[in-house]
């Protein structure tokens, strides 16, 4: 596996890849008019390119080496509270599920994170989302809930779950 990092030129490749997840993470949990809704508002491309521009923001696309193929990415930001990064998005496609590659990215994030001296990772995850299962085998406690108005009558409906940094 390989990270890169992402720059303005990949924000279709990140959309893509981005739909192509959720419409397999989210099927059974979020209706397609709020999914649709979310995709248009969170990964339009003055959104993402909003973060690149932000010097605490990171996306990085997650590739397969042995293949040359993009598998997902992780996008993340430093300094989101005192000591804390944000995870605010990780995804990957779902034929490249269970391969190791959600592992090594959280890995990877864990050395950006000590490197920029926060010592705590913190994200969201929808309440019926399996990925929480998948966090907590790696360290992440659920610390709080929290239901989030998005706009036009939706919400989420999320675990806030943490991740400390041992230094």
């Amino acid at each position: 596996m390989k990270l890169i990092e992402a720059m303005v030129k990949d924000i279709p490749l990140i959309q893509d890849l981005a739909r192509r997840s959720w419409e397999n993470a989210y099927a059974d949990i979020l209706s397609a008019e709020q999914m649709e809704y979310m995709l248009a508002e969170m990964y339009s491309e003055t959104e993402i390119e909003n973060h690149l521009q932000n010097p605490d923001y990171h996306y990085y696309l997650i590739q397969d080496e042995n293949n040359s193929s993009f598998e997902g990415f992780i996008g993340y930001e430093h300094d989101y509270e005192p000591q804390t990064t944000k995870l605010h998005r990780i995804y990957l496609v779902p034929e490249s599920k269970g391969k190791g590659f959600g592992k090594e990215a959280l890995q990877f994030l864990n050395l950006k994170v000590a490197e920029n001296g926060n010592e705590r990772i913190i994200l969201n995850v929808n309440k019926y989302n399996s990925a929480r299962n998948f966090y907590e085998s790696q360290g992440y406690k659920v610390f709080g809930e929290g239901t989030f108005d998005i706009g036009r009558g939706f919400v989420m409906d999320d675990f806030l779950m943490e991740f400390l940094i041992h230094k």
